[in-house]
Formats: C-alpha cells, structure tokens, sequence
C-alpha cells in the first residue's frame, strides 16, 4: 500500500509576485500550482493508493473563485484517476464565522468521488487499490468546539491551553483505543506538535495556541502520524513515524533554505500490527528559490556600486529566476555614491528582487533625534528594537515581516 503525504498547501500567497494584466491573476499562484501538480502528477504516475492532505489549502479563509477552481482541477484529477483522496480541515480552511463552510466542504457537498472530507476528529475506513486502511483524523478545532464557555469563563489564558492540550489529547488517546488493530491505521493531524522546528509560521503561532506533546502522538495503536501546520519538513519520531511534510512552496525568506515535498509511505497490510511499516521517503519537489545576497562596503571604498555588483556577478545563476533579497551595509558618506539603476539593471533576470541599505553612521542617534525624512521605516524599526535589546534572531525575523508589509503597502498604493 503506497500512501502520499503532503500539507500547507497555502494557495493565494501573492508576496514576491506580479498580477498579470491580462488574467489579474498573481504569478505567484502558478508557483504554487505548479508544486501541487508535481504532486498529483507523482501519484497518478506511481499508483499511489491513497493522498493524504493534512490541511490550509488556501492562504485566505475566503479563497477566491480563481484559487477554487484551479484547486478543484488538482483534486479531480485525483478523483478520476481512482485515487483516495482525504482531506484535513486546517486553521486556514476554517471560516470566518461558526454557521459558515469550509474552503474544503464543497467536495463533501458534492459527494465528490474518492474524496473524504474530515472537519471534525473521526476513525474513517477507505478502501484503495492496496487494501483497507483506518485514517483517524484530528482537524484544526476551534476552541468553541473543544470547550464550553462554562469551562472557560473563569479560567486564564495558560489554563485555557493547558484545558485545550488536555482535550486533543483525550481525542488522539480515543482514537488509538479505537482504531481496528488487524487493519494498517494512520493519524492524520493538523496541529502543533512539541519539539517541531518551525518556519515562516513562527510568529503566529508562539503564544496562540495550544502544543501536544510528542508523546501524546506517539502509539503503537498508528502505524504513520501524518502533521500539518508546521512548514518545516521533519521527522519527529521513528517508529512509528511522526512526521511533518512541510509547505509544498516557499513563503517568505525565513523558508529560504527549506527543502520543499512530499512524503510517500510504503505498507504491508499483511504484516502484523507494528511490522507494517516499509519505508518512508521525502521527494522534493521543484519549487521557487529564494536568495539573499549580503554585501558589505567598506569605509573609504571609490566605487561601492562596482563592489555591489560584483557580488551579485558571482551568484548570477542563482539570481536568474530566483525572488531575490539584496542587503546592502555601506558608511553614510558613500551612500550617495550608490548608482540604483545600475544595480536594478544587474538583478533584472531575477524573478523578483528588492534591495535595503543599511547605512552605517558614526554616531548612532536614538531614534527621537531623528527627523522623518532622515531615516527610512525599515532603519526606523532596526533602531527601535535595537533599543529595546531584541535578541538578534528575533530581530532578524521582525525585520522580514516589516520588509513584507511596508512592500505589501506599497504595492496597495500603486
């Protein structure tokens, strides 16, 4: 039995990318799409028995028509070629309100064929080519769902999520009690599980919702534990395999050196409970790069833009195509001496690039004593959090969300 994982699909990510004049369509959509069909194109092309997709196929909670359709093409490729396709409800697949569907409902609406649905936890039995298999699903649930506001009106935020830790563990720890021992069984999990290393979801996660321990998933009861959420492929335990895909495509720089793919998982669902397990394979899947070019000009250098673009001339085949993040540290008194045309011009067979100077001053002033038009908002926060003695790694991350929003302004205002 070949069973296909994949997760975090995020369609509707539109950082780093044009809007085509003629569709009004983001570019960047086809990168995504184009990660997803190497996916539907590996199952149909290897006879996979069963897709397992762990949840947050769109970025927004709202996709539009366009991100739907494309979506429903994948997913009736799938269908028509006879493959299983079970779909987790993740936190970007919840709506806005209690009342309102899923992004993903509709295909349960439909009774689409080969295609299962899950928005709550429940032990699902599906036959595949391979044979049956139970998949045990723990969607993203609202709190709502897992408490009453009897049980948490009088309890703090820490006792609300260790309540709520409580609940989705007395889920996974129902399932394994449930699940049909002579039958090959996996758990299927959109949540965030302790120990993962996490990526470009960082900041909103930390702090705003509730971690399982690794060891609450951990049961002989599964013989995969299929995760999504986290974009970070990883393996957190053996045996039995307690794994997260990751993101099909980069999102911002702080996935800059993530590889991207699926997992694909071999059974035997003649062997006995325990013994199942084959194999487990991660396969990249050919995605957008991301590239950070750092470049240091020294004091009394006569012609910083030559140094620049040297720089960027010995990394020119990993610029080309690439959506490119140009950092610039040079003295003040040569910033003027910077020819910007000449530097776009070295990055124009770059997907997407944008350029920041970080300008070094002698005499640092506090952020006060600064006039508005002598800093830009980028040094602006730098400063700030430099006062406040920010660690640098979080001062590394907060500055990429401000790049991404002060770009995301200013592409609101053309």
């Amino acid at each position: 039995m070949k069973i296909l994982h994949f997760a975090d699909l995020h369609l509707g990510v539109e950082t780093y990318g044009r809007i085509d004049p003629a569709t009004g369509v983001s570019s960047r959509l086809t990168d995504f799409l184009s990660a997803l069909d190497q996916v539907v194109n590996y199952a149909i092309e290897n006879s996979v028995d069963l897709v397992l997709f762990c949840g947050d196929a769109y970025k927004s909670r709202e996709p539009n028509q366009t991100q739907q359709r494309e979506f429903a093409k994948r997913i009736n490729r799938l269908s028509s070629n006879g493959i299983p396709l079970f779909l987790l409800v993740g936190n970007h697949d919840m709506p806005n309100a209690i009342g309102k569907a899923t992004t993903t409902e509709i295909f349960d609406a439909l009774a689409v064929e080969n295609v299962y649905v899950s928005d709550h936890p429940e032990i699902n039995h599906i036959s595949t080519p391979g044979g049956a298999i139970q998949v045990a699903s723990l969607p993203w649930l609202r709190r709502s769902a897992l408490l009453s506001k009897e049980e948490s009106k009088n309890l703090g935020f820490e006792q609300i999520k260790d309540r709520l830790q409580q609940v989705l563990t007395g889920i996974v720890a129902s399932h394994a009690r449930k699940v049909d021992p002579t039958l090959p069984s996996v758990l299927v999990a959109h949540v965030w599980v302790s120990e993962a290393r996490i990526g470009s979801e960082r900041l909103m996660t930390i702090g705003q919702e509730p971690v399982l321990l690794l060891s609450n998933v951990v049961s002989p009861a599964f013989d995969y534990v299929a995760l999504g959420h986290i974009h970070r492929s990883q393996v957190l335990y053996d045996n039995p395999p307690v794994v997260y895909s990751g993101s099909l495509e980069r999102v911002d720089f702080g996935e800059e050196d993530d590889e991207k793919g699926f997992y694909v998982i071999e059974l035997d669902p003649d062997r006995p409970a325990g013994e199942r397990l084959v194999s487990f394979t991660f396969h990249q899947v050919t995605g957008r790069r991301f590239l950070t070019l750092s470049v240091t000009v020294e004091d009394g250098d006569t012609d910083p833009t030559s140094t620049v673009l040297g720089a960027i001339t010995e990394r020119q085949e990993e610029v080309s195509d690439a959506i490119v993040r140009l950092q610039i540290n040079l003295p003040a008194e040569i910033e003027g001496q910077i020819r910007d045309n000449d530097i776009r011009n070295a990055l124009k067979e770059a997907y997407y690039f944008t350029v920041a100077k970080d300008i070094r001053r002698e005499t640092r002033l506090r952020l006060g004593q600064l006039a508005a038009e002598e800093i830009t908002p980028l040094d602006a926060l730098k400063t700030y959090l430099e006062s406040r003695k920010v660690p640098p790694e979080r001062v590394k991350t907060l500055m990429e969300y401000g790049e991404r929003l002060i770009r995301e302004q200013r592409t609101g205002e053309d």
